[in-house]
This record gives structure tokens, sequence and C-alpha cells, in this order.
């Protein structure tokens, strides 16, 4: 029983790093689309978008059948409970990518300046959500800490994208749909960023039984 109990708990790893890996390809392809203007890859992130909804189920599926037929001891359980917390934020990475390719192919947007340093953002978001399922596979914490603190870059890269927005707002009204654009485009990334910061966490409670927001 524990040896197929062992088999199911890797491939759930498995199928975890998938779907990570999914949610960085999307990232990756918000930012080509972002930096070429190129609607075609935006639509690309769209149809994958189907296919992380799909990897989210299929899991959530595994992650029943481990919970319901091999009852799982403490610390396998706890791994178990985080898998599922992770892939509800993996799932949500993929509506966001979705959502920045959204705008993406439905404005005419120009590529950004270098000014809003918004390839910079997404380039941060793609790191963190890598480091988060590495962590959770590797059972690493420190990783997944590091991931944690990281959060806090992407916030900044916010917080810079939208005084760099507002500056040239004030300067010029006329881009104010531009500008609009932009500033939904970075606060996407930035709960992109928020995502892979609550992947971390459960990655932390898989490891310690210990989550900030669990009592």
């Amino acid at each position: 029983m524990r040896v197929r109990f062992e088999a199911q708990l890797e491939q759930l790893n498995v199928e975890l790093m998938e779907m990570g890996a999914l949610c960085e390809q999307v990232i990756g392809k918000t930012y080509e689309a972002l930096m070429k203007a190129d609607r075609e890859a935006a639509r690309d992130i769209i149809k994958k978008d189907v296919l992380i909804d799909q990897t989210e189920r299929d899991i959530e599926n595994l992650c029943l059948k481990l919970l319901l037929q091999q009852q799982p001891v403490a610390k396998d359980l706890r791994q178990v409970s985080a898998a599922l917390k992770m892939i509800t934020d993996m799932e949500r990475i993929g509506d966001q990518a979705s959502d920045i390719a959204e705008i993406i192919t439905t404005s005419n947007l120009p590529v950004p300046s270098k000014e809003v340093p918004i390839g910079e953002m997404a380039k941060a978001t793609m790191k963190m959500v890598t480091a988060s399922v590495d962590a959770y596979v590797k059972k690493d914490l420190e990783i997944a800490r590091k991931v944690v603190s990281f959060d806090d870059v992407v916030d900044d890269l916010f917080v810079k994208i939208r005084e760099k927005l507002l500056e040239m707002l004030t300067k010029d009204r006329s881009v104010g749909a531009y500008v609009m654009d932009l500033f939904m485009i970075a606060k996407y990334y930035e709960r992109i960023g928020d995502h892979a910061a609550n992947i971390a966490e459960w990655v932390e409670f898989s490891i310690t039984g210990t989550h900030k927001g669990v009592k």
C-alpha cells in the first residue's frame, strides 16, 4: 500500500511541475507578446490557460484520491493539502496571464518604453513562480522563504510603474488609454507575484506544518 502511495505522490510532484512549467510559459509569453506587440503570441496564452485549468482539475482529482484512498500520515497529509492550495494559486496565475493577453489582443498597445519597467516586472514574477514550484519539489524551506521575500521586489516595481504612468498622464492626457492598459497589466503581474508568494507559503506549511494564515 505504501509503495503505491509513494508512486502516486511522485505522480503528484510531476504533475505539479508540469503545471508550474505551464505557468512559467504563459508568463514568458506575456513578456514576449508585450515587448513585440505580438497578438498571435497573446492568443496562444489564452489557449494555454484552458490547459492550465484542465491540469488543475487533474491534480485536484489525484489529491482527493490520495486523501480518500491512502489515509496519509501527518507529513504526507500536509504535502497533499499544500498541493491543493498551490494549484488554486497556479490556476489564478494562468487566469491573470490570460487577462494580460486579452488586453494585448484587444488594444492598440505599442511596445512599452524602457522608462516603464514592465518587462522587468514580468521576468521577476516568472522567477518567483519557477522558484516556488522548485521549493515544493525539493522540499527546500530556504528557497520558499526567498520567494516570499522577493515579492517585495515585484511590489516595488509596481509602485515605480504606477508613478511613471501617472507622470506620463500628467504630461499628456491623450495617452490615457495606453496608461490605463499598462497599469492593468502591471496590476495583473503584481497579483501573479502574490500568488507565487502564496505557493511558497504553502510549501513552508508542507515542510514545517505552520502557515501564517492557519491558526
